[in-house]
């Protein structure tokens, strides 16, 4: 009987602790990623050099802002992945790694299931005004930034009614102005960027 009690405690002991563990990580990733000291916040509107590395077609862009080491990018893979199958064809998408670990293309690629363009010119958030990954920029053909957030207000972006990068790249292949999306999209969640800590 005491042998049955200890162990039924221990249980609930362990079930506890990994329960507090888990709602304290989620907790932590619903967050506002801080604000770097030396941000300077980039308009939508605003022309986005992208530089003579990048491959720029006639089509829209979308940069995939993305650190291999930061969970919210891993949890955000499979939504980034049903993105490019849906508007791969309409819009050009180019990982960008914001790492201070150095990674080949083909590492990059394997880790996200793709092979899509990748950029390490990590100059590209300061231009688009991106300080956490996952972030999303979406630059139209004239090379303007039409979108710049998150990708979804839920951590594993499971939520449709805020596929906020989705309904940008609706809006965008629509010709329609920026729909309002509010502080969900706006207000940066997820990984600080190695490059510009506090």
């Amino acid at each position: 009987m005491i042998r049955i009690a200890l162990v039924t405690t221990w249980l609930t002991l362990l079930l506890s602790v990994v329960g507090a563990l888990f709602w304290y990580n989620d907790w932590v990733y619903q967050l506002p990623t801080p604000v770097p000291r030396n941000y300077v916040s980039v308009a939508t509107g605003t022309r986005i050099d992208l530089g003579q590395a990048m491959n720029v077609v006639e089509k829209p862009v979308l940069l995939h802002f993305y650190n291999p080491e930061c969970p919210c990018s891993r949890f955000n893979k499979s939504h980034f992945q049903s993105l490019v199958r849906s508007y791969g064809d309409k819009v050009q998408f180019t990982v960008v790694v914001l790492s201070d670990k150095k990674y080949s293309v083909e590492q990059i690629q394997d880790k996200i299931g793709l092979d899509i363009p990748v950029s390490f010119d990590q100059s590209l958030a300061t231009r688009c005004g991106v300080y956490s990954t996952p972030q999303a920029a979406l630059i139209d053909q004239e090379q303007q930034l039409y979108y710049r957030g998150n990708y979804n207000a839920s951590r594993y972006c499971t939520d449709e009614k805020t596929a906020f990068a989705k309904i940008a790249l609706d809006g965008l292949l629509k010709s329609e102005s920026l729909p309002t999306l509010g502080t969900q999209a706006l207000t940066s969640y997820g990984c600080s960027m190695p490059i510009c800590k506090n």
